[in-house]
């Protein structure tokens, strides 16, 4: 089976996406054909808009953006979706895996059903979503093993992902938060990356709660 890696983080290096996708390779590589693609880099070329329309399953991961599709993988899409009316031969199943800053997984409901609306525009099979809640955190835990600790419930969710991936099936959309305290969460994000964050570019404390 050939399936579709794509990345759709505006970020060039270290993204959550390519990490999410990075830890659903294994689960999937045996017996079928990924190939990668980073759209933040470059646009895709007509060849590659041809490819993925001859491929078997195309796996979309990209970060939430206001709720939304970041503007890049949207316009990829656009353009996408006239491939395929033209280009298209086989059926072709999509899944995606999104992941926000926000502490609960259900803030990525609106995105996983503009993904549901496009596949049907499209005329593709909207296999199964998954929305992974503090996906910030998921740089800080790239040593914890996938379904231990924190990262229980996405391991759940990704072995759920890989069945239907490799059978090619339709479930329910999994959305999720960290097995985190959701205090200790916010007390982290605060000092250990936004503060953080602030005294790298050269801002206070006081600087970030000022009113514009």
């Amino acid at each position: 089976m050939k399936i579709a890696m794509i990345n759709g983080s505006p970020k060039p290096v270290k993204s959550n996406s390519a990490l999410m996708l990075k830890t659903l390779d294994p689960l999937i590589s045996t017996g079928n054909e990924l190939t990668y693609y980073n759209i933040n880099k470059r646009p895709l070329t007509i060849e590659q808009y041809c490819e993925l329309c001859r491929m078997d399953t195309l796996i979309i991961a990209f970060p939430l953006y206001v709720d939304g599709i970041p503007s890049h993988l949207f316009r990829m899409l656009v353009a996408l979706e006239e491939f395929m009316r033209v280009e298209r031969e086989q059926e072709i199943y999509v899944y995606t895996i999104i992941n926000n800053g926000f502490f609960e997984g259900r803030q990525n409901h609106i995105a996983l059903e503009i993904m549901r609306n496009w596949c049907t525009r499209c005329g593709l099979h909207f296999g199964q979503g998954l929305g992974q809640g503090a996906g910030e955190m998921m740089g800080f835990l790239e040593k914890v093993p996938l379904g231990q600790g924190p990262l229980k419930n996405l391991g759940k969710a990704m072995e759920s992902l890989a069945h239907n991936i490799h059978s090619r099936s339709m479930d329910e959309s999994m959305l999720f938060s960290p097995n985190f305290p959701r205090f200790a969460w916010r007390f982290s994000a605060t000092h250990s990356f936004w503060n953080a964050t602030a005294k790298k570019n050269g801002l206070k404390k006081k600087d970030m709660l000022k009113r514009l």
